[in-house]
């Protein structure tokens, strides 16, 4: 097994921000407590993206939490991807999904869920939301479940 020095680069050394979407920054750990269900959780208030259309920014609160399997977001990686929405054009929904599906093929975890509190612009605050389950197990019904269920 890895030392955890040896599958992270970026945690220690001289951060560099991406101008453009860049999902290739993001990097994982090994999770050491796989026989466990639990939940990771990341609030992230200070998110910014940009209008496709209008160029105009768009300011949020994303909401990040999953159930790990062998694998872990390293928190140093997922701050400089968000960060490389800044000058990325996406609707606010698209945002959401994108950032998940990037997670999901990253860490292949149990569950997970995203969700974004936009700022209104407008008038119209979007409080987009997206979640996955595993297939095929109950982390598939969980996902049922909180989208039955969601609210902000």
């Amino acid at each position: 097994m890895k030392e955890l020095n040896e599958e992270l680069t970026l945690l220690g050394s001289k951060t560099e921000y991406k101008q453009e979407y860049a999902p290739e920054v993001l990097e994982t750990f090994t999770n050491k407590n796989q026989e466990n269900d639990y939940w990771v959780r990341f609030n992230c208030p200070e998110f910014t993206s940009l209008c496709p259309i209008t160029s105009q920014p768009d300011f949020a609160e994303i909401r990040i939490s999953y159930i790990p399997d062998q694998k872990m977001v390293e928190s140093k990686s997922l701050k400089l991807y968000l960060f490389s929405f800044r000058n990325h054009g996406a609707f606010h929904e698209d945002c959401v999904n994108t950032i998940m599906k990037d997670l999901i093929q990253l860490m292949d975890p149990k569950y997970i869920e995203v969700t974004g509190f936009f700022l209104p612009r407008g008038g119209i605050s979007i409080y987009p939301y997206a979640n996955y389950g595993r297939p095929n197990t109950k982390y598939a019904l969980l996902a049922e479940k909180r989208m039955e269920n969601y609210e902000r």
